[in-house]
């Protein structure tokens, strides 16, 4: 009985032991908080959450974070033992394209269960503050500055500052009436003011490509001033003169001196006005300046007037974009004839220093041609710069012009003619005129050339190839001539004949010679074989005695 109430006793110590220790702590388990928003302006992160029960007092509340890629969990700095319900944690580095997760708990002298916030991107999160406005009065007319949201070192805004657009809305500080003007520059100014006047306005921020929307900045007043003696230039325009700009304005007085003054990429506060050279201290109300000052961009042009004593304020400020406002130059080409067509190579224009212009933009080329005797134009239309015109006459001039068009429907852009250039085709058939100029030559010179082939083989038969003759000595005999024929041996040495008569019937021929007999039967063989036709000396000797004993007898 004893041992059983001991044992019930102890179950029930047991069972009241957490309520005890509960009670001890402030009589109530802790629960988590509940409604975190995350707020992030700009580069200000800041956290808000609900309090679950609001009866419970000195309750700190603490938050952890989480980064991709990470297991465990880090205090989050600027939100530990927090008694409100708001903290801070812009001090921390964090990548603002990268998810981040937070937890949040109640702490007293015991802890409630973590509450877990959605993850999120800072920088999707983040939305746009008011920017900041600097005013400045003139008479009739109000600048703006503006200075892009966030800090000068901001993380938030880094790779978008230059891409803030503004829009205001002013109104008289004596009037309800509001006025709303939609993208506007860093920098802006409002004319047609009253002089004298207090105006009021407001200003926000937006980032089109991010669809992210600003708030307002606070109301900034100014009051405009008393009316200027001078009035500024008006009616600002920039026309294009071959490779120059010219800039007109109209102005009320006469014996006034002017300047101009341009702004670079007017969407970037940093620029700062500079002045143009050609047009300091002008006294006509235009000036003209070379076209290659300003590269590719938008700009911002105004105009002062002075008296020497007086200055006015600036004239309006006219927007001025080089790939619109700038001319389209014509094209420069070559013409090269054939038989019947043309061939046109179309390359980039040139300034005067004969550099090439660049064209960044896509260009379509009109090709107007003619006769020379004629005023009948005919027109091609062309997308490559290598254009062939076919099916022309033969040995025709015909003249060419042609200028280039902007195929952006938004620029409608066309540059002036070319000079004409000139060419005339060639003939159609020079090939068969030539072929059949040929043949006749050839046909022509045929006779001559066998003629002289003819005397040339007469001669070299002449020289190489004697014709068949008596030997020397019965020549000599007959004609007592000394020995002309053989022109091949004129080195020979003359040789002595003697003619013997014995009994009549028997002559003998004794040859008394500087050479042996066998030197002398040697140049007879020789003779022999070139000729063709004499035979051995023995022979010729026999012969000549045999006709010389018929003689006599």
């Amino acid at each position: 009985m004893m041992v059983t109430l001991l044992g019930a006793t102890t179950l029930v110590l047991v069972t009241l032991a957490p309520w005890v220790l509960s009670a001890a702590a402030g009589g109530k388990n802790l629960k988590s908080p509940q409604k975190v928003e995350v707020d992030i302006i700009d580069d200000t992160f800041i956290l808000r959450w609900n309090r679950s029960d609001e009866s419970v007092g000195n309750v700190t509340f603490s938050f952890d974070y989480q980064k991709p890629g990470m297991d465990n969990w880090i205090k989050l700095p600027g939100c530990q033992n927090i008694t409100s319900t708001k903290c801070n944690f812009s001090s921390l580095k964090l990548n603002i394209y990268e998810e981040i997760k937070l937890r949040i708990r109640a702490e007293k002298e015991n802890t409630s269960s973590w509450y877990e916030v959605d993850s999120f991107t800072p920088f999707r999160k983040a939305q746009i503050g008011p920017p900041e406005v600097h005013l400045e009065a003139e008479d009739k007319a109000i600048v703006i500055h503006i200075s892009p949201p966030g800090t000068k070192d901001s993380v938030m805004w880094a790779l978008d500052g230059l891409s803030f657009t503004y829009s205001l809305v002013i109104w008289k500080n004596s009037s309800s009436v509001e006025e709303r003007i939609e993208n506007i520059y860093s920098r802006h100014k409002i004319y047609k003011l009253s002089p004298e006047t207090t105006y009021c306005l407001k200003v926000k921020a937006a980032l089109l490509t991010s669809r992210k929307i600003g708030v307002y900045s606070p109301v900034h007043c100014i009051k405009t001033t008393v009316e200027n003696e001078l009035p500024p230039p008006e009616n600002i325009e920039v026309i294009v003169q071959n490779q120059n700009y010219v800039l007109k304005w109209d102005y009320t007085y006469a014996n006034m001196t002017f300047q101009v003054q341009w702004l670079q990429n007017p969407g970037n506060h940093l620029y700062k006005w500079k002045q143009i050279r050609e047009c300091e201290n002008v006294k006509a109300t235009q000036c003209v300046f070379p076209q290659n000052i300003f590269q590719k961009g938008i700009y911002l042009l105004r105009v002062q007037a002075s008296d020497g004593k007086n200055t006015s304020f600036w004239s309006e400020e006219i927007k001025f974009d080089t790939e619109i406002q700038a001319s389209l130059l014509p094209p420069v080409f070559n013409v090269r004839s054939l038989s019947d067509s043309l061939c046109i190579s179309i390359g980039a224009p040139q300034r005067s220093e004969n550099k090439p212009v660049i064209q960044d933009y896509p260009l379509i080329y009109e090709i107007l041609f003619w006769e020379n005797t004629s005023k009948a134009e005919r027109k091609i239309i062309e997308k490559k710069t290598d254009v062939t015109i076919p099916n022309l006459k033969p040995l025709t001039v015909y003249c060419v012009k042609a200028r280039a068009h902007s195929m952006d429907e938004k620029l409608n852009k066309s540059s002036v003619f070319s000079d004409v250039v000139c060419e005339e085709t060639k003939s159609g058939n020079t090939s068969k005129i030539w072929l059949i100029i040929g043949i006749f030559t050839v046909l022509l010179a045929l006779p001559f050339v066998i003629y002289a082939v003819k005397v040339l083989l007469r001669c070299i038969n002449y020289v190489f190839f004697p014709s068949l003759k008596p030997s020397s000595n019965i020549e000599e005999y007959f004609s007592e001539q000394p020995l002309k024929n053989l022109l091949l041996l004129t080195s020979e040495e003359q040789i002595e004949k003697c003619f013997i008569i014995e009994n009549i019937s028997t002559i003998a021929t004794v040859e008394e010679t500087n050479q042996t007999d066998e030197d002398h039967k040697k140049y007879s063989s020789q003779t022999s074989q070139d000729s063709g036709n004499y035979s051995n000396e023995d022979e010729s000797e026999n012969k000549t005695s045999e006709e010389l004993q018929q003689d006599f007898i």
